[in-house]
């Protein structure tokens, strides 16, 4: 009895030292494991891995360097901002065909004109409402896709949709994908960067989330009330040590955490905690200064003037300046985290209140970017998750429509003053050259330099990639 004891306590002895893959590893390597040591330490492999966000060739030239990704969630109208139908005042308060063949939550209500006036403008003859008349202006540098649809009515999914390629939150955001893709160009900030001027948009951090990519690979939220440089993160300084007890700290802790992944031999979560702490020491040396609009000529703070949006519209130049690959800058009003569903009670106030807010940021940023030469390979979208039914919903609103709906895209490579598909008749359905969200993100990562169906990662036994098994690039919009 002595002796099988024994034998218990000398096996759970060997337990608590070593882990299974260790274990594993000395009983079945043999020779094997001594001769790759060898050619292993022959090429540096003690050395720190390389950086995850260090600079990644593309798979092809790219015609965009960098995205900026203004996001309008909780649906804008697509027949009250820029897809112009006359017809809706022809046939006001009528139920035609095609729109009985939709399945519309509200299915009682006839057609409503807009009650906006809508002008054209630029070379390119445009026509857009009159709640937007500063975007208006910059039509001539603007690709407009006019024939986009998506899944399903509902803002939670339809959001993620927008910005995962998915229903759900259990995947990668597209700006964690272009990280994964491409790196990031500055080692002192986040490669990626989401804001707003008060509340996340719903989903909150799912929309620039890693899911199940490398942790170093998730954007980092900034909320654009919170306007202090100082405030800009949250917890960034460190109050007790000066910068050079601060290096020599960390270098002990990731001397210590490296240490223990080699023991490990591989640990997701530990490697980006190692990162993530490497990054912090840096950002708070450097958050504030390009958080700090201050610094910026009055000429060009009031170009952009003093709304939240259009603060975070100025950030977003900032932060591409320094070497940030991806900015969503997402339009939130009051708190709402679907600032544009408005719509359903109100179009008129709603809509109009809600452009008023971000049309002279948006414009702004557009005209700076291209006075400053960063347009051609800057990325800029516009839109939201779907748009709103040209039917009436009450006195003044609109319901959800996600069967055809307006974005636009303007530098980084896509043809100016341009417009692409089209609705029907009345703006309830994309008829030409249907547009899905998928299509949408194939053709940004083309943009980007990216071959959509190359850029996979495998998890769970299988690749997954930003478009799933869909998606075709829209080379018609190519310049």
């Amino acid at each position: 009895m002595k002796f099988q004891q024994h034998q218990r306590e000398f096996r759970k002895s060997l337990l608590e030292q070593q882990t299974r893959r260790e274990a594993l590893r000395k009983m079945g390597a043999g020779m094997g494991s001594i001769g790759l040591a060898s050619l292993l330490g022959q090429h540096g492999a003690s050395a720190a891995p390389p950086n995850p966000m260090a600079p990644k060739a593309p798979h092809f030239p790219a015609r965009a360097k960098r995205v900026i990704q203004l996001f309008m969630p909780g649906g804008p109208s697509q027949v009250d901002t820029f897809d112009y139908k006359p017809m809706l005042a022809k046939h006001a308060g009528e139920r035609p065909g095609i729109v009985d063949r939709k399945s519309l939550r509200n299915t009682k209500m006839g057609l409503m004109p807009s009650p906006f006036e809508f002008q054209q403008y630029g070379q390119s003859g445009k026509w857009v409402s009159d709640i937007f008349p500063e975007t208006a202006k910059c039509v001539d540098d603007i690709s407009f896709v006019h024939s986009m649809y998506t899944d399903i009515p509902e803002h939670a999914g339809a959001i993620l949709m927008s910005n995962l390629g998915s229903l759900q939150p259990n995947r990668p955001s597209m700006g964690s994908w272009l990280l994964y893709g491409l790196g990031a160009e500055t080692e002192n900030l986040p490669g990626f960067v989401a804001m707003s001027p008060v509340a996340q948009p719903r989903g909150k951090s799912a929309n620039w989330g890693n899911s199940f990519l490398p942790g170093a690979y998730a954007g980092s939220y900034v909320n654009v009330r919170e306007m202090t440089p100082e405030a800009a993160l949250r917890d960034l300084k460190n109050t007790n040590l000066p910068k050079a007890e601060q290096r020599k700290q960390l270098d002990l802790l990731t001397k210590l955490n490296r240490i223990n992944l080699e023991k490990l031999e591989q640990d997701q979560q530990l490697e980006a905690a190692i990162q993530s702490m490497e990054m912090a020491f840096r950002m708070q040396f450097s958050v504030p200064d390009v958080f700090d609009v201050s610094k910026e000529s009055k000429a060009t703070l009031d170009l952009y003037g003093d709304s939240e949006f259009a603060k975070g519209c100025l950030i977003a130049r900032r932060l591409i300046e320094d070497g940030v690959r991806v900015v969503q800058l997402s339009h939130s009003i009051s708190g709402y985290d679907i600032a544009w569903d408005t719509g359903h009670n109100n179009i008129v106030d709603g809509h109009a209140q809600l452009a008023k807010a971000c049309d002279q940021g948006i414009a702004a940023l557009l005209k700076d970017l291209k006075l400053r030469g960063l347009l051609e390979d800057t990325l800029v979208v516009w839109g939201g998750e779907f748009g709103r039914a040209p039917t009436s919903e009450g006195a003044k609103g609109r319901d959800h429509d996600h069967y055809g709906y307006t974005v636009w895209m303007a530098g980084g490579g896509v043809k100016s003053g341009f417009s692409y598909g089209s609705t029907d008749e009345f703006g309830l359905s994309a008829v030409e050259n249907r547009t899905h969200v998928h299509d949408l993100h194939a053709t940004i990562l083309h943009l980007m330099g990216l071959d959509h169906q190359e850029l996979t990662y495998r998890y769970s036994g299988r690749d997954f990639r930003l478009t799933d098994v869909h998606g075709h690039v829209i080379h018609d919009l190519i310049a």
